[in-house]
């Protein structure tokens, strides 16, 4: 069974910094995009930041200057270092991944179950 599992989330105060961190565990053949969305109270899911699937980063112009991507291949990871976080920042942030599991022909979309991060005075 193909598992994203997040961590790194919390509380901050305005200005401040946290690192989230994604792996993706089981067994996995290729992984073709991986990256971070968030959703917030109220609000639609949205994309933070991603690898595309031909090695390029994405990110929301939200977030950008301030949220960097980083990634480990070997270890099926993928990070989000989150600096001068604002309020606005507040929300669950998934890990998602487009990826082909073991025994499967194509690849298809897995999410992290979420870790809240919550940007506050």
């Amino acid at each position: 069974q193909v598992q994203l599992v997040e961590s790194g989330g919390g509380f901050v105060q305005p200005g401040g910094s946290l690192r989230l961190s994604c792996a993706a565990s089981g067994s996995i053949l290729s992984i073709n995009a991986m990256g971070w969305y968030r959703q917030a109270p109220g609000k639609q899911r949205e994309l933070v930041a991603t690898f595309t699937s031909g090695g390029d980063t994405n990110y929301a112009d939200a977030v950008k200057g301030r949220f960097a991507i980083s990634r480990d291949n070997p270890k099926n990871t993928v990070y989000l270092q989150m600096n001068s976080l604002k309020p606005e920042d507040t929300a669950v942030y998934y890990c998602n991944a487009n990826l082909r599991p073991g025994g499967a022909w194509l690849a298809r979309n897995f999410w992290g179950q979420g870790t809240q991060v919550t940007v506050s005075s």
